[in-house]
């Protein structure tokens, strides 16, 4: 099915799905795994109105919250997760990472930019609308993380603390890991500072410097946070097999997808999801 996203490249990194109505997008490299029940939601298939049309899944943007309420049950309903089971991440712009447990379920973690869990059926919650988000499975240890990563948790390295954290609290071998970079702003539309590109050039080798950004005539700079995450996921340990590197552009694609960049701050947010199955499924 398609939805009429458009992609800066070729590969086959997502799948698109319209479900009860709603359309989202899944990796086929997680799917592979068959342990996990996953999906990144567009704006499209839900009931806000105004900035927030219509599929906005926050309660902090200024939306009705009923009509969130029914947006979170019709986007729990296509990717196929208990709602009550969701946990939901209060994002600060940290490299914060919180283990998952049974009591979470329903929860909202504060102060919180990424998750981990090996509970089955706990369904893993962070929203975007321009930052990064980070999907990491274990197959091996049955382990799940979901992080976000604005160009502050890139240049931090949360893609890095979120796999530490999955070594320290389950055993997870990085070389397991399979890790996926979801829709986010691309370089071509990412203009940023010397502020913001001396904290990378002080965090990242000068051999990455290219790669990474690039200074244009009038000062400013772009910045590319799909490769830094990249370089990332590789220094943490992940196998460049077990990577997808994603070609959606939320501020590409406005009418499917919530920018910020793109709108001027005037948008809903969207949703990364995961969660590992249970022995039923």
């Amino acid at each position: 099915m398609c939805i009429g996203l458009k992609y800066k490249d070729q590969r086959h990194v997502f799948e698109e799905r319209i479900v009860h109505g709603v359309p989202f997008l899944v990796y086929p490299i997680l799917e592979r795994t068959g342990l996990v029940r996953h999906g990144f939601s567009t704006r499209l298939g839900g009931v806000s109105r105004g900035d927030c049309a219509s599929m906005n899944t926050s309660f902090h943007r200024g939306d009705d919250p009923q009509a969130v309420e029914e947006n979170r049950r019709r986007i729990a309903g296509a990717i196929g997760v208990d709602r009550r089971n969701m946990v939901y991440a209060q994002q600060t712009h940290t490299t914060h990472v919180a283990v998952v447990t049974e009591r979470d379920r329903g929860r909202i973690l504060n102060e919180t930019d990424g998750m981990i869990t090996d509970v089955p059926g706990v369904c893993l919650v962070t929203f975007y609308a321009d930052c990064v988000p980070l999907y990491f499975v274990d197959p091996v240890r049955r382990v799940i993380g979901l992080s976000h990563s604005g160009w502050r948790g890139t240049v931090n390295k949360m893609a890095n603390v979120t796999v530490e954290k999955m070594k320290r609290e389950f055993h997870s071998d990085p070389a397991d890991i399979i890790a996926a970079i979801g829709p986010s702003i691309c370089r071509d539309c990412y203009e940023v500072g010397e502020d913001v590109i001396s904290q990378f050039r002080e965090h990242y080798p000068r051999k990455y410097w290219d790669q990474i950004f690039f200074q244009k005539k009038d000062g400013k700079y772009q910045l590319d946070l799909w490769k830094a995450n990249e370089y990332n996921l590789m220094d943490s340990g992940i196998r460049p097999e077990h990577m997808a590197i994603t070609n959606v552009c939320t501020c590409c694609n406005p009418a499917i997808l919530f920018s910020h960049r793109f709108t001027g701050g005037k948008r809903g947010n969207l949703s990364a999801f995961l969660a590992l199955k249970e022995q039923e499924d």
